[in-house]
């Protein structure tokens, strides 16, 4: 198992809003949050087509997730540097922990994998945080074109 690997599962079992495990163990004493705000929740399962569209939106728009993603099986062309996330929520039963987990993942993905190539959209205010819970409905909503 290489360094990266062995640093993304130590990282993995961080809680929201916790100092990384790295950062505990260096001289660091001013690391960022590895997760959004506690106040930030993450949206789970709550099926409503606004939010569907806003989601789409910013998938295909500011998040450009689909340079990296595929989403739908109808999709043609998607990139293929990132998982598909086809059936995202469904193949999660729509769990609450797994849509937070996923939101701190959009958040800041090298907090949860130290190597992700994915960027850091809440981190570096790429997203905004109603993006990012838009994007995160869109993939747990089970109405949502990504699991169908």
């Amino acid at each position: 198992m290489d360094t990266c690997t062995r640093l993304g599962l130590l990282l993995s079992v961080m809680t929201a809003g916790a100092v990384p495990l790295a950062a505990q163990n260096s001289s660091e004493t001013s690391a960022t949050p590895a997760a959004p705000p506690a106040t930030s929740e993450a949206p789970a399962g709550a099926s409503s087509s606004p939010l569907i569209a806003r989601g789409d939106a910013v998938f295909h728009g500011p998040g450009n997730c689909y340079a990296c993603h595929q989403m739908e099986k109808k999709e043609l062309s998607y990139g293929t540097l990132g998982p598909s996330l086809q059936e995202y929520g469904k193949i999660r039963k729509f769990a609450p922990e797994d849509a937070k987990a996923a939101y701190a993942k959009i958040y800041d993905a090298q907090a949860t994998q130290p190597c992700s190539n994915m960027p850091r959209f809440g981190h570096n205010k790429f997203l905004s945080e109603k993006d990012m819970k838009d994007l995160t409905a869109y993939l747990f909503d089970p109405e949502s074109p990504v699991n169908k």
